[in-house]
């Protein structure tokens, strides 16, 4: 079969010029001048997906196939090119017969050309020719134009529902236009309004919660270095610039009552050299009662401490990855579960600004993982967001499964964060010393996001850092008190 590709280039109809006149008709088009004032961040990440428009375009001219009428009638055309004229004026009846048969809109005029020329010459033979080729181009324009009118009115429907999509997800996931173009990229899925409604309820109880949302901005830009002192640390000496006022004042710096005859204003000079006011003077001089300029300078001098010498036991390290793992245990159900998932969402929302891989994994009786920054992030994040915490807490799990994923090429270095209550049984002695190992060897941070005051020490204590935020009635009444 003859594809529409293949008809445009055996007639030389210009099928970039037809494209890029969809793609500009798509793009001023009113909805997308809407959504594009309302959401400017993600006006750049809707302009990189043109050359993706365009080849999908591309694509389908390529693989759509022509009519098999306009098939038969090209395929006609080019035999009838290879023709001499007395060969043609032969094989006349057959092709006015076959252009009939076809249906083809130059039948008409190339049997009135044949009716009107009572003798068949060589350049009737050409214009014949001519006018048939004519034809074939404006029906080939027509067929492409036909089949990109339907393209565009797709593509249009696609980028409406994106970009309802978008836009209600923009306020929860969007911080700068890195995560703009991410979450543009992850609306290409067929997500239902129903689902991602999940995320936006989720995105409403975090901004209720916005220490979460600081927790979480804390825990993905930490870069610092460990920092320890150590107990039998040497002192340093450590110099600083300290300010104060001068003993030499400067400059003028308004003006003040005092007894100093040197900074006398004139006015009270003036009073002197009347014998009238003349006691009133010195009695003004005793009390320090005249009015006389204030001076003003400062100074810096050079302080001296001592200070313990601090080792750095690692370089600042880059921001890699994170693999987090949620307890959804019958112990974090309710209030706890509410905010394990916002703060994931929290998590989610910093690694698509930062261009990061999110991994989550529950744990509980089994450990289920979802990738919440792939290209079907989306839908991983609302499968997340339905899972109900119920079950047991079996923590050893969780890290094995942590393990497991930093040994790959892809995680190497990855920050891993465990949210829990941490009331559960101590870790084997095999898992801790291989997340020992870890973050001796090869730099892995592990934190742990403690929901509860009551955890227990001995399983926190494998822990890089400790963010806590507690879940419990009277920390909640502090937090809404505080706000």
């Amino acid at each position: 079969m003859l594809t529409l590709d293949t008809l445009n280039v055996m007639l030389a109809v210009g099928e970039e010029g037809l494209i890029e006149e969809v793609v500009i008709t798509l793009l001023a088009s009113p909805q997308l001048a809407a959504f594009f004032e309302k959401f400017p961040r993600i006006k750049k990440a809707v302009t990189d997906d043109l050359p993706r428009w365009r080849d999908s375009l591309r694509r389908r001219l390529k693989e759509t196939e022509v009519p098999p009428e306009l098939t038969e009638e090209v395929v006609c055309y080019q035999q009838c090119q290879r023709l001499s004229t007395p060969q043609f004026i032969v094989q006349l009846p057959q092709i006015l017969t076959l252009l009939d048969k076809v249906h083809s809109p130059y039948a008409a005029q190339a049997r009135k050309l044949v009716t009107d020329n009572a003798t068949f010459t060589p350049a009737l033979h050409t214009l014949f020719l001519q006018r048939w080729r004519l034809s074939l181009v404006v029906q080939t324009t027509s067929l492409n134009q036909q089949l990109l009118e339907e393209e565009r009115e797709q593509l249009l429907s696609e980028v409406q529902e994106r970009m309802t999509l978008t836009g209600q997800l923009e306020q929860v996931l969007v911080e700068n236009e890195n995560s703009a173009g991410r979450l543009w990229d992850m609306s290409a899925g067929q997500i239902k309004r129903g689902d991602y409604q999940l995320i936006v309820k989720y995105g409403d109880f975090l901004a209720q919660q916005p220490e979460l949302m600081q927790l979480a901005e804390q825990l993905g830009r930490s870069r610092e270095a460990k920092s320890v002192p150590k107990k039998d640390a040497p002192m340093e000496t450590f110099r600083t610039l300290v300010r104060e006022p001068a003993t030499v004042p400067e400059q003028v710096d308004g003006l003040q009552q005092s007894d100093d005859i040197l900074r006398l204003l004139p006015t009270e000079l003036a009073t002197l050299g009347i014998t009238e006011l003349e006691y009133e003077f010195y009695r003004r001089l005793v009390e320090k009662q005249l009015l006389t300029y204030r001076l003003q300078g400062e100074s810096w001098h050079e302080k001296i401490s001592q200070r313990p010498v601090i080792h750095q036991d690692f370089d600042e390290q880059p921001r890699g990855p994170f693999i987090v793992c949620v307890d959804t245990s019958g112990s974090m159900g309710g209030f706890n579960e509410q905010c394990a998932k916002a703060f994931c969402l929290a998590l989610m929302r910093v690694a698509l600004a930062d261009r990061r891989r999110c991994f989550i994994m529950l744990f509980s009786s089994e450990v289920v993982g979802y990738e919440l920054t792939a290209e079907q992030g989306i839908e991983q994040a609302i499968r997340f967001l339905s899972q109900r915490f119920r079950g047991g807490t079996d923590i050893a799990s969780c890290f094995r499964s942590i393990i497991e994923r930093m040994q790959g090429g892809d995680w190497y270095d990855a920050d891993a964060v465990v949210i829990s209550d941490f009331i559960a049984q101590r870790l084997p002695d095999d898992v801790v010393a291989k997340v020992k190992s870890l973050q001796r060897d090869q730099q892995h941070r592990f934190h742990a996001v403690a929901m509860s005051a009551h955890g227990k020490p001995g399983i926190m204590r494998i822990f890089d850092h400790i963010w806590r935020f507690d879940t419990g009635l009277r920390s909640r009444l502090i937090r809404r008190w505080k706000r």
